[in-house]
């Protein structure tokens, strides 16, 4: 079984209302930056045979201003044109530090109460892991906590909300964020 890690990559932006960096920075035990997603990760199905968990997630150094976070996993090497959702998350507590293992699995519940885990583009709700085309090199599966300046997404209001959707909430609403990349090829 490949180990899958990401480090911490950290992204500064300017802070709210002060012109002061603040600076986020996002952890994984089950993913390192640049390394290769393990088994445990990928995706059960579509020629993959991975066990499809979610992994744990930690961050810190959120601005002050933050209603609320986002998680996602997009892999924007996917043959489509406009890359691939893996995982959407959103209208997490501003409090919240951290993601337990698993935490994708919707049947489960392991999310804090309110959160919303919308339609990925396999077509439901929760964590799905990376499956790329076989043959294909690498793909590259961005993983990204935002600190949101609002409470709840206004567009996307629930979990039949597409990842574009989110997206674009997420777009006008980040007062921070950062990212690890973890690699999965077949």
């Amino acid at each position: 079984m490949a180990v899958l890690g990401i480090g911490a990559l950290s992204f500064g932006v300017l802070g709210t209302g002060r012109g002061q960096a603040q600076t986020m920075t996002l952890t994984s035990p089950d993913i390192k930056e640049g390394a290769t997603i393990a088994n445990e990760q990928v995706f059960n199905g579509l020629g993959c045979s991975g066990a499809n968990i979610s992994p744990e997630l930690n961050w810190s150094g959120t601005p002050s201003g933050t209603k609320s976070l986002a998680v996602t996993i997009y892999d924007p090497d996917a043959p489509t044109g406009s890359g691939w959702w893996h995982w959407v998350v959103f209208n997490i507590p501003p409090r919240t530090t951290s993601l337990p293992k698993d935490a994708g699995d919707v049947k489960k519940k392991l999310m804090p109460k309110g959160v919303i885990q919308s339609r990925t583009d396999f077509g439901s709700g929760g964590y799905n892991g990376p499956c790329p085309p076989a043959g294909d090199k690498p793909h590259h599966y961005q993983v990204t906590v935002f600190a949101v300046d609002i409470d709840k997404l206004p567009g996307a209001r629930n979990d039949a909300a597409s990842a574009a959707l989110v997206s674009s909430d997420l777009h006008l609403h980040t007062l921070a964020k950062a990212t690890l990349t973890g690699l999965y090829g077949r």
